[in-house]
């Protein structure tokens, strides 16, 4: 079976695939690869506090751009990233087949349910700031339509985002579905947003042996500490980007409730029988349940 590789360029109000193209990845990159409100942050927190034994003050959005975004000037994230001498982390929204692929990184993608990422995707959006959608519209290069401020409830928002595939962001069923086919691949893993609240510290151990990590043991408990949901929260100004400053309420807006099935009394039973019949037909059966309950 051939190896993944980039096929096509994806342009739109955040991303810009070709800001890829000229990356010189370094032997153990590390990529963390998401549809947005899948647990980004959380791999990017995760990952920061493995490479430096769960320091207090790993400023980790800093350190971890996200390189398809084409609102920040390329050249300056580049050379950000050039400069690094330590294990880079890049961050990335892009299905597969829009990415460059290097046998010299490694990638994690994180997933979740979609009921779940909408319901988070819809607070990030009603409380992003006038600012940032001045950003996002206004940056020079924008390719397709502009994005707007949600309207209508969470509930009208996912009926939408489901029947137009992830309206007003980006297509959701090609993102899972490219990721979820390389899943073999010797250097791509796969780890869902409930694993991650099942058993936090096993997951962090899975991906600590993937990336080759060696933990200090007496570390260990701080690594975790560091990544749980709540110290996240508590300390948003360095784990949010930018501290949360384009969203109202700052960095505690961004990193909002982190829980799942919120939906569950708002969705009807006809509203998630479709879903889930969708899901089914869009990434098979196998996929679809993944995405809905993480491992067994």
């Amino acid at each position: 079976m051939p190896r993944p590789a980039k096929t096509r360029e994806i342009k739109n109000h955040h991303m810009d695939s070709t800001r890829w193209n000229g990356f010189d990845f370094r032997d153990d990159d590390i990529i963390i690869a998401t549809y947005g409100k899948s647990g980004t942050t959380w791999a990017q927190q995760i990952v920061g506090q493995l490479l430096f034994d769960g320091a207090d003050n790993v400023d980790i959005h800093e350190l971890s751009p996200w390189l398809d975004l084409r609102i920040r000037p390329l050249d300056e994230r580049l050379a950000m990233l050039a400069a690094q001498s330590h294990r880079r982390v890049v961050k990335t929204h892009l299905p597969l087949d829009a990415l460059v692929f290097s046998e010299k990184a490694k990638y994690l993608y994180v997933a979740r349910d979609a009921r779940d990422v909408v319901w988070s995707l819809y607070n990030h959006h009603l409380n992003m700031k006038p600012e940032f959608y001045e950003l996002l519209n206004g940056t020079p290069g924008l390719v397709g339509p502009p994005i707007e401020p949600p309207s209508g409830d969470v509930v009208a928002y996912f009926r939408e985002w489901v029947e137009r595939d992830g309206f007003p962001y980006f297509s959701w069923w090609e993102n899972v579905r490219t990721w979820w086919a390389a899943r073999n691949e010797p250097n791509v893993r796969l780890v869902h947003f409930e694993d991650l609240r099942r058993d936090l510290a096993g997951e962090i151990q899975g991906i600590a042996e993937f990336l080759r990590i060696p933990v200090d043991t007496k570390n260990w408990d701080r690594i975790v500490e560091h990544c749980t949901f709540d110290w996240m929260k508590l300390n948003a100004d360095r784990t949010a980007p930018g501290g949360g400053a384009l969203w109202k309420g700052g960095g505690s807006t961004f990193i909002n409730k982190g829980t799942n099935g919120r939906w569950r009394n708002l969705l009807t039973v006809e509203d998630s029988a479709r879903y889930d019949n969708r899901a089914i037909a869009e990434l098979g059966e196998e996929c679809a349940r993944w995405l809905a309950h993480g491992r067994p």
